[in-house]
């Protein structure tokens, strides 16, 4: 589909309506009845969008799904709607009344802004991808509130808005993920330059960029969302902490925060105590383990691994706690006796520092349930020694 203007259509967007819950299965049969009345170009067209609908439902939830328009790479890259309504509610608490949203895709986070009231001039420089974000404000009420505009954002003026947000492509369809922030497009350079520039700057990067190649006037923001980090934003502006670094967790919108002064060395090793700590992903991303290791009076089981132990549970919300029952150097054959004997009929595998695929292992130990008790395993480095550690997750 390199045209969305046929789904805008009346016999278009009744067409998406009767195909929107179409099972992928059926797909050729449907196709085959609807070419009988309808172009078949349309039809592909309704089915790939109904697809494409579907697979964003995770993202945007079913109500907004059913009436938006996606491209593939839109699915793919934009952001899940509680990130992007999360942030959204940040700059409106700023006082944003406007932002200019560089490489806007198909309008995610551009929704949010407007929803939180916030005029918004949304740019990209693919047609297509403007098509879609125009017809995305337009489906859900916020034409506007939302200037689409097909440009180069490096020679957009963003003077006279409150704030500027930077998303930058870090996909190639040669390529795929782009791990050279320079190599991004446009480069994390000139998206940093824009980012100073505006009153409140943001630029979305990605999570897993190295602390050293973050800028030292920026703010970095590591965000997840049950429990999987979504996405890095760097902060600029006069209200911002150089150098700090923070996550966020949601959907509770827990925060942890750490300035140069007063972030923590790394925390010490100890022996595996009864409890363990698995820190969120943004906790870990954002190098706020020390904090959470010192929040419950623990420390690591390795130099190199980032989980924490200690002889207590403390309810936190930056980690998950397991009590843990054994901690056994690795060995297949006698973990899958000791399932066998315990009657364990789920069995969790998680792995940190460990090269074994928690599939296979699964497969091995647990070829079928032997019972009703459930167990996680952790594979893992216990003080530099491949070691098993069980348990389960303290309620």
């Amino acid at each position: 589909m390199n045209d969305l203007a046929p789904l805008l259509t009346p016999e278009g967007r009744a067409l998406l309506d009767e195909v929107r819950d179409t099972d992928p299965a059926h797909e050729l049969a449907v196709a085959t009845r609807l070419r009988r009345e309808h172009p078949a170009g349309l039809v592909s067209a309704a089915l790939g969008q109904a697809r494409l609908r579907q697979r964003a439902v995770a993202k945007f939830g079913v109500q907004d799904a059913r009436r938006m328009f996606f491209t593939p790479n839109g699915v793919e890259q934009s952001t899940r709607a509680s990130v992007a309504a999360y942030r959204a509610g940040c700059l409106r608490a700023k006082g944003v009344r406007s932002v200019a949203d560089l490489c806007c895709g198909i309008g995610g986070d551009a929704i949010a802004f407007a929803r939180a009231g916030i005029r918004v001039l949304a740019v990209d420089r693919d047609p297509l991808t403007c098509e879609t974000a125009r017809a995305n404000a337009d489906a859900l009420g916020l034409a506007d509130l939302i200037e689409v505009r097909e440009a180069d954002v490096t020679e957009v003026d963003t003077a006279g808005y409150d704030a500027v947000f930077v998303d930058p492509a870090r996909r190639s369809s040669g390529r795929g993920r782009i791990f050279d922030p320079e190599a991004y497009s446009p480069p994390l350079s000139w998206a940093v330059s824009a980012a100073l520039g505006a009153p409140l700057g943001l630029l979305k990067i990605a999570p897993g960029i190295p602390h050293e190649a973050i800028p030292p006037e920026a703010t970095a923001e590591w965000v997840s969302d049950g429990g999987d980090v979504k996405e890095a934003v760097l902060w600029f502006g006069p209200d911002v902490t150089p150098g700090a670094r923070r996550a966020t967790l949601l959907p509770a919108v827990a925060g942890l925060c750490a300035t140069p002064g007063t972030m923590l060395p790394d925390p010490g090793v100890r022996p595996v105590g009864r409890y363990l700590y698995e820190p969120d992903g943004a906790v870990i991303r954002a190098h706020l383990v020390a904090e959470v290791a010192e929040e419950v009076e623990g420390g690591l089981i390795d130099p190199t691994i980032a989980y924490v132990t200690a002889d207590e549970a403390h309810d936190t919300p930056y980690a998950t706690v397991y009590e843990i029952t054994d901690v056994l150097p690795f060995n297949v054959k006698k973990l899958k006796a000791l399932l066998r004997e315990r009657r364990v009929g789920t069995l969790t595998v998680k792995k940190r520092g460990s090269a074994v695929e928690p599939e296979e292992l699964r497969r091995k130990v647990l070829p079928k349930p032997h019972g009703p008790a459930s167990v996680t395993v952790f594979l893992t480095r216990v003080a530099g020694a491949p070691t098993m550690l069980l348990g389960h997750p303290v309620r």
